[in-house]
Order: structure tokens, then C-alpha cells, then sequence
């Protein structure tokens, strides 16, 4: 990194609590802080505002057929430029790739606050999903570029405590516009939103390029076996339960493992080469996560289930709704602010526990009719986002220093972004079948609750095979 675009540090002896929050929110780091926080806030932000206002935005201008699709082609198009994070890093270096990433939403944005047909909202989504991609994988990815290591897990734990905001704020945001009747108003904030952090990514971000050509080519085979996964499974979550899902299912299945198979003989592969090295944990800390992110799809149907099941009010079951993130998001500053080796590789374990039994705990009480129970409902949901926050800081981390060699670290940290989409494409699939198969009212929630609990209890295994002694060589680093 050049001295002229590499903002210069203070020396660590220098610091008071170096490593701590108060650093990272400094004048020397606060810049890049805010913006790889505020790219990630808005990606997650801007799906359940759009969520809150497709009801009315349909009354608007019509197209009730695409319903769906305003969400699935924002998700396939995210998953798409997810994989290429480490090559536009790698091309344009952090503040400019950060730039496009920008202009793509804030241009996807202002298309949506101007379409007058569903068709050009659906053509708007997938601009905004180009840049919400990039910018959900680049705000793991830049970590490395910006902030020295000892702050990487402060930073990594505020970038996805993001995740759990924006379930928070975006439908709160949507609801408003939608109850002023000016749905059009929220994608004008979103894309004033971006031009603004595209500024602050110019100011406080690295210009530097890393060559390029280390990269290898675009593996376009692996792009499009991913992202043909992505839709068959985004096609299973709108169509009939029955054998047109079953079918889409099975095809989603086969293209991730052909995904796989393209990736392992690939010489230019999606995720870095020790991904599939054997021995090597990396593969399990993606499962790991992609797992842990999945505990937060329930979110997709807790506020109908808190109005329908327990008599909430809109607003309060909107709260509900965000239980897991809540735990999530607040757990997760606790947990980022360790630096223990041990200590974190204990959190590491105990997160896929925690959201296996808070989930069975939501499951067992479906069926209790007594006055208080959603304050169980509620114990186990928050449980459960506990168990998220507790583990995702120290397995990003993982990822991050998974190699000493700088191109595979990119390309490790920026799929830590693409694991987090490609699990939430496939596990909110996964909640609406379990939903639909489990059918109305109790039933419904308690089998969604029961098939996430049993992914917990798979996330126990496959933590544990992440953070198992191996050869020195591929032993897993933590904070």
C-alpha cells in the first residue's frame, strides 16, 4: 500500500487500550469504520424496507404477479457480485471498489423511486443487488485493507452486528413511509444514504490496487453453477409446496454440487484454493457461519406468527419480529470485544449450542396456552441470536487470517460475505418449506422452530470441526 493512500497510524505504544473500541472510532479509523459499517446496514436495511413497502408500492402501480421476485432478483443479483469482491478489490482497490459498490445501489435506489411499472422496480432491484453484493462482501473484505489486526475483531463484530440493525431499523423505516403513503420516499433515503458513504470511502479508504493479475480470470463456470443454485432455490420459496418445489429444491442441490466439484479443479476458483484443501478448517467456519445465519430467517415469519398466534399488535409484533436479531446484535459488541484466544475458541462452540437450545426451547412452548407464554417465545429467540453474536466475530476473524498469503486472506475474508448470502438465498427457502409443510398457525411455527434447532445441532459439529487441532500448517487462528 502506498504511503500516499494508506492513511498513516500512530504507533501502538502510543495507544491507550490499543485493540479497544475507543480506537476504532477514533479520527484515524473512524472514517473507514463508518463506511464498512454503512454499506453492510444498508444491504441489510434495505430488504425489509422493501418488504414493508411492496403491499402499497402494488397498490401504486400494480404487478401483484412479481410479488416475490422484487426480492428474489435483489438476492441472485447480490449473490452474483458477492463472489467477485476479492477481483474488484484486488482491481480498483478498497475506496474506489467501495465507490462502485455505491453508485450501483444509490443508482438501483433512485430507479425504484421512479419506476412506474413493476417491471422497471424489478430492473431497479437488480441494480441495487449488483452493488448490495459487493457491499456486503466488502465490508469483511476491506478489514484487512484499513484497520491494523489488532482492531480486525472489533471491526468484524461491528460490520455484522450490522446485520441484526438493519432487521431493526428497516422495517421501522419501511412502515413509515408506507403509513405516509410515500413508498417512493425510502429509495430516495437509501440513495442518499450512498452518496454520502460513497464520499466517506473516497476520504477514509485505501486507494491502493494489489495486482491484479494474481487473481486469475472471472471463473464465470463457478459464478453461473452458484447462481443458478441461488435461483432454483429462490424459484422453491414462491411456488406450491408439491413437486414443482421438490423439483427446484433438487436442482438448487445439484448446481451447488457441481459448484463444488468446478471449484476443486478450478485454477481461478469463487473462494480461495485452501477452501477445499483437505484438512483445512476454512470450509467448516463458512458452514459454520452460513448456519448461524440462517437462525435469523426466522425472522421472515415472526411477526405474523406474533399477531396470529399470540394477538400482538402490528407494532408490537414488528418488534417480535426482530427478536433474534436483538439478541444478535447485542451479544455480538460483548463478544467482539474479546481478545482471548481460548476465551474466543469456547464462544466459537458455545454459539451453535446456544441457538440449538434456544430454538427447542421456541419449538417446545408452541403448544403451552397459558397468558405468558410468548415471553418464552421470546427467551428462546433472543437465545438464539445470543448464540449468533457470541460466534460470528471470532469465525470471521478465523477466515480472515485462514492463510499468510495475502491474495488467499482477501479472497478468504471476502467469503465471509458470500457465505452469509448464499445461506440466507438457501435457508430462507428452507423456512418458508418448513413453514408450509407444517401448515397453519402452531403447527407452522413449531416445525420452522424444529428445523432450525436441528441446523444448530449440525452448526455444533461442524464448529467443532473448525476449531479441532490440525497441522501446524492449517491450524485455525482466532483474535
Amino acid at each position: 500500500m502506498t504511503s500516499q493512500n494508506k492513511p498513516t497510524r500512530a504507533p501502538s505504544a502510543h495507544i491507550e487500550n490499543p485493540g479497544g473500541w475507543r480506537e476504532l472510532f477514533s479520527g484515524e479509523h473512524r472514517t473507514a469504520a463508518l463506511v464498512l459499517a454503512g454499506g453492510v446496514a444498508l444491504y441489510a436495511m434495505n430488504t425489509f424496507v422493501t418488504a414493508a413497502l411492496l403491499p402499497t408500492t402494488v397498490a401504486d402501480i400494480g404487478g401483484g404477479r412479481y410479488f416475490a421476485w422484487v426480492t428474489t432478483s435483489f438476492m441472485v443479483a447480490s449473490v452474483l457480485t458477492s463472489m467477485l469482491v476479492a477481483r474488484t478489490l484486488a482491481s480498483h482497490g478498497a475506496a474506489r471498489a467501495y465507490l462502485l459498490a455505491f453508485l450501483l445501489f444509490a443508482a438501483g435506489s433512485l430507479g425504484a423511486a421512479v419506476s412506474p411499472t413493476m417491471e422497471a422496480l424489478l430492473g431497479a432491484r437488480i441494480l441495487q443487488g449488483l452493488g448490495g453484493g459487493l457491499l456486503a462482501g466488502l465490508g469483511y473484505a476491506v478489514i484487512r485493507e484499513a484497520l491494523p489486526e489488532h482492531l480486525w475483531t472489533r471491526a468484524t463484530g461491528l460490520v455484522s452486528a450490522m446485520w441484526g440493525l438493519g432487521t431493526l431499523v428497516g422495517p421501522a423505516m419501511g412502515g413509515l413511509f408506507a403509513q405516509l403513503q410515500f413508498w417512493r420516499g425510502a429509495f430516495w433515503v437509501l440513495a442518499l444514504a450512498s452518496g454520502v458513504l460513497g464520499v466517506m470511502a473516497l476520504r477514509g479508504l485505501p486507494h491502493h490496487s494489489a495486482e491484479s493479475e494474481e487473481y486469475g480470470g472471472i471463473p464465470a463456470t463457478s459464478l453461473g453453477m452458484l447462481v443458478l443454485a441461488a435461483t432454483a432455490f429462490s424459484v422453491a420459496a414462491i411456488v406450491p409446496i408439491g413437486w414443482t418445489a421438490i423439483t427446484a429444491i433438487s436442482l438448487g442441490i445439484a448446481f451447488l454440487v457441481a459448484f463444488v466439484v468446478v471449484e476443486r479443479g478450478a485454477s481461478s476458483p469463487v473462494l480461495p484454493h485452501i477452501t477445499y484443501q483437505r484438512g483445512n478448517p476454512l470450509k467448516w467456519v463458512y458452514v459454520t457461519l452460513g448456519i448461524l445465519s440462517a437462525a435469523a430467517m426466522a425472522e421472515i415469519f415472526l411477526p405474523k406468527f406474533g399477531q396470529e398466534l399470540a394477538g400482538m399488535s402490528p407494532l408490537l409484533a414488528g418488534i417480535f419480529g426482530a427478536t433474534v436479531s436483538i439478541g444478535w446484535s447485542t451479544v455480538q459488541l460483548f463478544s467482539a470485544s474479546v481478545d482471548d484466544e481460548r476465551i474466543g475458541r469456547l464462544l466459537m462452540r458455545l454459539g451453535p449450542v446456544l441457538v440449538a437450545v434456544g430454538l427447542a426451547l421456541f419449538t417446545a412452548s408452541q403448544f403451552s396456552d397459558v397468558s405468558w407464554i410468548a415471553w418464552v417465545w421470546t427467551a428462546g429467540l433472543l437465545l438464539a441470536g445470543a448464540g449468533v453474536g457470541l460466534a460470528f466475530p471470532h469465525l470471521s476473524v478465523a477466515a480472515m487470517r485462514s492463510s499468510t498469503d495475502p491474495v488467499e486472506a482477501s479472497k478468504a475474508a471476502a467469503g465471509v460475505g458470500t457465505a452469509e448470502l448464499i445461506a440466507n438465498a438457501i435457508s430462507s427457502t428452507f423456512v418458508g418449506i418448513l413453514v408450509a409443510w407444517g401448515g397453519a398457525g402452531l403447527a407452522g411455527s413449531a416445525t420452522m422452530g424444529a428445523g432450525l434447532s436441528v441446523l444448530g445441532v449440525i452448526g455444533i459439529v461442524t464448529v467443532a470441526l473448525a476449531v479441532r487441532a490440525h497441522p501446524r500448517r492449517h491450524r485455525l487462528p482466532l483474535a
